[in-house]
């Protein structure tokens, strides 16, 4: 018979994208339940549908909110109480801090909870002691952390959230590795389909494409690449910027000037959020990624699957994935004049690259299956404990 697992998002989107592909493939393995919150899209049905498992709907909110969290807590304890489960696997902040606290009350023996970034790290004053002291309290009823990127491992030690013993970094790096047949330069050949994407997006075939791929906030560094790119393109009349994502006006919005820069500039295309992202990585020539903070940044890696080299921040993640001189650039967090500079070099070919090399970092370092593999591994042990 099985042993149970119950993953845990706060949203479904996270189990839907975050997790793609990764419960199919543990579902062999081990009898597996996700849980998340509902949505008005019915995610948890597609989810259920896609990685043959079941879902439960039970809700979770993003933000501290004191009573509903008491109510999430114990809808989780009852259902682990009757589900018995040998692991409960969390991701994202508040779904590790619920599922942890309800896991230990059930008796679930191994609590394991990923951390694919700390929002923390760019708070200030009251608000970060208040996601310190959560932090400190979702790592204290955990059995095991998982970092997903060296970065983040050394962060929460110099942090003393947790000690060593408590740690470990699966594989490379990475929550669900890439899946690099998916993202490969070779599925979007079609040179009539990229012209005409183009056509559409008002780029000509001489123009140089830097893109964006993300939500458009502040701590992704928006600020920073409207204001290098305004600077860049004044003198670069055949550069586009291709922002492909959407506003997240509530919990992070951007400045009027940035915002000003976005809508007045006709070299900046916006593209809004987008399913498939890989027909904008096939007509690009370089990511630009000025985040502020990262967990381990999906978006660099399926770049890199399509042969983009990257001009990344020197922030954890993105300055494990990124190779300076081999498949692309590491720059300052919050400068401008920086991210022009490199922007410069790219375009000038003073930066040099091999576009196979790029591709070949990500499929040897990360591609899925040695992610899943790792993991899977890591379950074994624990059976044995």
């Amino acid at each position: 018979m099985k042993k149970k697992i119950i993953r845990v998002t706060t949203v479904p989107a996270s189990l839907r994208g975050l997790l793609f592909g990764q419960l199919k493939f543990m579902s062999a393995h081990y009898d597996v339940i996700a849980v998340s919150s509902n949505d008005k899209y019915n995610l948890l049905k597609l989810v259920s549908e896609r990685e043959n498992v079941p879902t439960i709907a039970i809700d979770m909110t993003r933000k501290i909110t004191p009573f509903k969290d008491l109510v999430s807590v114990y809808k989780l304890y009852k259902l682990f109480k009757k589900e018995k489960p040998f692991i409960v696997h969390s991701h994202t902040p508040k779904a590790g801090t619920l599922s942890m606290i309800a896991a230990k009350f059930a008796g679930v023996p191994h609590r394991l909870h990923t951390i694919a970034g700390l929002p923390l790290l760019v708070a200030t004053g009251k608000k970060r002691w208040l996601l310190n002291t959560v932090e400190k309290i979702t790592y204290a009823f955990a059995s095991m952390i998982y970092p997903n990127s060296h970065g983040l491992y050394n962060i929460i030690l110099e942090e003393k959230f947790t000690t060593k013993n408590k740690l470990k970094v699966i594989a490379h790096g990475s929550s669900n590795g890439i899946d690099v047949d998916l993202f490969n330069l070779k599925n979007f050949s079609n040179v009539a389909e990229n012209k005409a994407l183009k056509k559409r997006l008002n780029i000509a075939e001489s123009d140089f494409v830097f893109i964006y791929v993300g939500r458009l906030v502040a701590d992704k560094g928006i600020k920073e690449l409207l204001e290098a790119f305004r600077t860049f393109s004044k003198t670069h009349k055949d550069a586009k910027l291709l922002l492909v994502g959407d506003f997240e006006t509530e919990l992070d919005p951007l400045d009027e000037r940035t915002l000003e820069i976005k809508d007045t500039n006709p070299q900046i295309i916006s593209t809004g959020w987008a399913t498939d992202v890989r027909p904008y990585f096939a007509i690009a020539d370089v990511l630009a990624f000025p985040s502020y903070r990262e967990g381990f940044p999906n978006v660099v890696m399926q770049a890199g699957a399509m042969e983009l080299p990257a001009i990344v921040t020197d922030i954890n993640g993105c300055n494990e994935i990124i190779i300076e001189g081999e498949n692309g650039c590491i720059i300052p967090v919050r400068d401008a004049d920086a991210l022009h500079d490199a922007m410069l070099k790219v375009y000038n070919n003073t930066f040099i690259y091999d576009r196979a090399k790029c591709r070949e970092l990500i499929v040897k370092r990360y591609q899925r299956q040695v992610i899943w593999d790792g993991l899977l591994e890591e379950y074994k042990n624990l059976e044995n404990k």
